[in-house]
């Protein structure tokens, strides 16, 4: 599936700098290229969609120009669901703001990623790790949102 056909969109991260009140942080990940390459990246293990246990979300570090690679991947087969370029600025101040997000709420998750096609949301799950990779494929803590009592 092409990078291209993805744009990437995050909202409720602006409260954490203005100290407004907690708002959990989304990114909608709009796809634009053929249905069925999506269907089938989308596809979990039950005939239905991939479920949210059943991923998780990863951003890779490229070594020299700020920008780096988000993924959505299967963690049961180790496929990835989907991929795109993505600004670090901007992702790193996302997981911040989810990171804030969590500490301030006890609710279910502590950002939201949405795939939408055609204006609609054809996955919506709650999550609470993101991992950060740098360009070496090493695991970055300092930047990565892992749960308490979680072991990688």
């Amino acid at each position: 599936m092409r990078r291209e056909y993805f744009d990437l969109h995050v909202s409720n991260t602006d409260w954490v700098a203005a100290d407004g009140s907690p708002a959990k942080p989304t990114v909608t990940i709009d796809f634009d290229g053929p249905s069925e390459v999506l269907e089938e990246r989308l596809a979990g293990t039950d005939d239905g969609l991939v479920a949210a246990d059943e991923t998780d979300v990863n951003y890779r570090l490229h070594a020299d120009d700020g920008d780096g690679v988000l993924s959505i991947t299967n963690r049961i087969t180790g496929d990835f669901v989907l991929e795109l370029n993505a600004d670090a600025d901007g992702v790193l101040g996302f997981i911040r703001a989810a990171r804030a997000y969590g500490e301030a709420t006890d609710g279910e998750g502590r950002y939201r990623v949405i795939v939408r096609f055609e204006g609609r949301d054809v996955l919506a799950q709650d999550k609470s790790t993101f991992l950060v990779y740098n360009s070496d494929g090493n695991l970055v803590r300092q930047h990565s949102l892992i749960p308490g009592g979680v072991e990688l």
